[in-house]
């Protein structure tokens, strides 16, 4: 009776605070945190602004003016399509390089020398390059985020493991079919890190773009503001910036989540229940 005792919870037993409680806690402290340090001039206004001035900045641009979503759909675009070119180009050149020994051999100096650069510095020639329209920004953001992406494919195609691909070869399985079956399957969670990480460093690309040289954009809208000591409409633009990023970074990892299926055990769950539906009558025979 005792043991039983034991194993039931006491009803006086404090209740553990839900998840979003925890995070709107810390949230409203640090709200909280800042808005009286604005207010006692321990900090000054020109250095950092009211969180409610910022709210009030927001609600001006983004509802009352909409000034700000036509900048915010340039750099979106600009972040989406360079990600695209330098996560393409990125995964190819992996492919091949795990494919070919001599290739991998001949292109690894340039893959390093590209690393080693800094794209702030190239900025400015890609945009006498290319212009001052959208295409500089997007080669900026495709540049930044390629090695990323292009060293975590490499990485995870390089990693096979050795009796996997013993079997494979005893039972006469084609380059093709080894890179398919094996390889990139293994591999499939590195890329996709790459791909978390990549859509982030061309967030920052696009940006660094228009700090250059743009007319039009998230980026441009931060510098105007900080020029004109404009910090609460600044502010909200950055807050615009981290929800892109936000999204970005929540977009890659639900597809994350789709492709590496396996890896998440409610969506093998689920999909052991819609097989185990499907085939019920074959289950009852």
């Amino acid at each position: 009776m005792s043991e039983y005792a034991t194993n039931i919870p006491s009803a006086s037993a404090p209740r553990s605070i839900p998840v979003w409680a925890q995070h709107l806690i810390v949230f409203v402290f640090f709200i909280s945190i800042w808005e009286l340090a604005v207010r006692n001039e321990w900090v000054s206004r020109l250095i950092l602004p009211s969180p409610f001035d910022v709210v009030f900045a927001w609600w001006d641009l983004a509802i009352v003016k909409a000034l700000i979503w036509k900048h915010f759909f340039v750099t979106l675009t600009e972040v989406v399509v360079g990600f695209l070119l330098g996560a393409g180009f990125g995964l190819s050149i992996a492919i091949l390089s795990a494919m070919n020994k001599t290739f991998r051999r001949l292109i690894s100096p340039y893959m390093v020398a590209l690393q080693v650069t800094p794209r702030i510095a190239v900025a400015p020639i890609i945009v006498a390059w290319l212009g001052f329209n959208m295409e500089p920004k997007i080669a900026i953001a495709a540049i930044i985020c390629f090695f990323p992406i292009f060293i975590n494919s490499l990485t995870g195609l390089m990693q096979v493991d050795d009796e996997r691909l013993e079997m494979f070869e005893s039972m006469r399985a084609s380059r093709w079919q080894i890179f398919r079956h094996l390889q990139l399957p293994g591999a499939m969670p590195v890329i996709m890190a790459g791909f978390k990480t990549g859509i982030s460093l061309a967030l920052i690309g696009a940006i660094v773009g228009e700090f250059v040289s743009a007319s039009v954009g998230i980026g441009v809208l931060i510098q105007r503001f900080s020029f004109q000591l404009l910090l609460p409409e600044a502010f909200a633009c950055l807050i615009m910036l981290t929800g892109m990023g936000l999204l970005l970074y929540g977009t890659a990892t639900f597809a994350d989540r789709r492709v590496i299926f396996w890896k998440d055990d409610n969506l093998v769950t689920k999909s052991a229940h819609r097989l185990r539906a499907k085939h019920a009558d074959l289950l009852k025979e």
